[in-house]
């Protein structure tokens, strides 16, 4: 007899937040594995059980820091077995646009937040001697100065299953009738879309 396992897995999101004065909101984290401890990070956080991914990473960053955003797109995804409680571990780091500016602190979860300059998020030796965590960051550098597109959320239903669910994929160029390539995005959206 063959046996399946399904897969358990915990998702998880880091949050880029730049503001127009070129500084990203970071925080420290009061309970944070030793090699962390004082380092100034993304925001980061679990999806709750039936919660999108775009939805999350805003509840997440206003829980943490009192700063309201709204979803720009996911720039990359990070796949890891065997984490926390022995689960498989996704997480997805997102581009969220700064609605809000005042710092509020979730004082049980957070030691400190504050806007940092860019450059001296990317100057932390953490930053600099961690490959995931300078990748990542060069990733949403790269979105921010317009050199990398993402992926957006779409709500789709499906026939196979009857269900909505959100697919989340980069912009298409779309042709018009007339054979004119489109390169605007499908869609420019708010929080209030979904």
């Amino acid at each position: 007899m063959h046996v399946t396992f399904t897969a358990t897995h915990q998702v998880g999101i880091g949050a880029f937040i730049i503001n127009e004065n070129k500084e990203v909101l970071v925080v420290k984290e009061k309970k944070c594995p030793l090699r962390c401890l004082g380092v100034w990070k993304l925001p980061t956080g679990l999806i709750n059980k039936s919660e999108e991914i775009f939805s999350g990473a805003i509840r997440e960053v206003k829980e943490e820091t009192g700063i309201d955003t709204s979803f720009l797109e996911v720039v990359a995804f990070r796949h890891a077995h065997n984490v926390t409680f022995e689960k498989s571990d996704l997480f997805f780091v997102c581009m969220l646009k700064p609605l809000s500016f005042e710092i509020a602190i979730d004082e049980q979860e957070i030691e400190a937040a504050k806007w940092m300059p860019l450059d001296q998020l990317i100057d932390q030796p953490f930053h600099r001697e961690d490959s995931m965590t300078k990748n990542m960051i060069d990733i949403c550098v790269a979105r921010y100065e317009g050199q990398y597109r993402g992926f957006n959320p779409h709500r789709i239903m499906s026939k196979f299953d009857d269900r909505l669910a959100t697919l989340y994929y980069g912009d298409m160029e779309v042709v018009e009738n007339n054979g004119v390539l489109l390169n605007e995005p499908m869609w420019l959206y708010d929080n209030a879309a979904f």
